[in-house]
Order: C-alpha cells, then structure tokens, then sequence
C-alpha cells in the first residue's frame, strides 16, 4: 500500500512542475528591462525539487505535450506541433529538460549543503542559455537569414540572463529551505524493513 501511495506521489510532483511549465508559458511580467518569465526557474526548481529522474520527466512531458501532441502550451500559445522546432526559442524548450537534468544531478538526493544547491542551480541557468542561445542564432540568421544577430542575441537572450540567474539562486535557496521538511513527509510513506530473524 506504501508503494502505491509512493508512486502516486511522484505522478503527482512530476504533473505539478507539468502544469507549473504550462502556467508560466501563459505570465509575463511586465518588468525594467524585460518581463519577468518564470519558465527557466521552473525547470531548475524541477531539478532541485524532484531529483534528475522526475525532473527530467516533467520537463519531457511538457516538451511531449507542445510538440507531438500539438497541445498549445509554448509561450507562443498560436503555434505548436512541430513547426515551433523553426521559432528560435525552440532551443529554449529542449534545454529545460537538460537543465532539470543538471539540477537534480548536481544536488543529489540527500541532504546537502546550501552552496550545493546554489552550484546546481547556477549550472542549471546556464545549461539552458548554453543550448538556448546557439539554437536561435542558428535559426535567426543560418536558417532565416535575418540580419542584425548581435542585437537580436541581446534584446532576446542576454537581457534576460540577469533576471533568469536572481531567481534560480531564490530556487536554489527555496529547495534548500523546504526539501528536508517534505522528504521528511515522504519517509513516512516507505514501506517498513522486514525484520530478519536472528542466527
């Protein structure tokens, strides 16, 4: 019965951080210099919050949902299916799971230190820029040929790393703050070790 309960548990993280991703594709901020998008957090928080395995799932899910099942849950809410693969933040997507890979990764399922939490989520951040940015230079100007890459590169991509790395550290500091009391919860739910007779 434990296990039922266990497994149902881990559905239910793993479709909350679905939903989560949905709801932050539909809020934008406004914000100096640019909006507050809260989907790159997510996907670190994912990471953090759920270990590599769900929180690679999730994020998965969400990139399943949008591009094989032509649900409109992207931030650009008219497209989807395959045809979002052409928008330049298409990039962005594919890196959310990788970046929720190297989040639980590198914070590892035990108890950790703060600096551990903040090393995962900083590298996080920056997995999911370092596969973003290359994909929408190579759409932006090798695929469509539009001119005017460095400025499009700043007003799209560099302007909102600031923002993006303040609320992956806030992610990193959240995790390290409510993971112990819920994997707490959690260990009530395991089965009970068999006791093993003696001799």
């Amino acid at each position: 019965m434990k296990n039922k309960k266990l497994l149902a548990v881990d559905i239910a993280e793993i479709a909350i951080f679905v939903a989560l991703m949905v709801v932050g594709a539909y809020i934008s901020i406004p914000f100096y210099p640019v909006p507050l998008t809260f989907q790159t957090v997510i996907s670190v928080l994912a990471g953090l919050m759920l270990g590599w395995k769900k929180g690679t799932a999730a994020m998965a899910v969400y990139l399943f949902m949008g591009f094989v099942c032509f649900i409109p849950v992207f931030a650009d809410h008219s497209l989807a299916g395959f045809a979002y693969a052409l928008k330049p933040s298409f990039g962005y997507i594919i890196g959310f799971i990788f970046s929720a890979f190297t989040a639980g990764i590198i914070a590892g399922n035990d108890k950790r230190p703060f600096r551990r939490y903040l090393v995962a989520a900083i590298s996080a951040f920056s997995v999911n820029y370092l596969i973003g940015i290359p994909y929408f230079a190579f759409i932006w100007h090798g695929l469509n040929g539009a001119e005017t890459l460095g400025t499009a590169l700043v007003t799209y991509n560099v302007l909102f790393m600031p923002k993006d790395l303040a609320l992956s550290i806030l992610a990193a500091i959240l995790a390290w703050q409510v993971l112990p009391h819920i994997r707490r919860g959690k260990q009530k739910l395991k089965p009970d070790k068999q006791k093993t007779p003696l001799g």
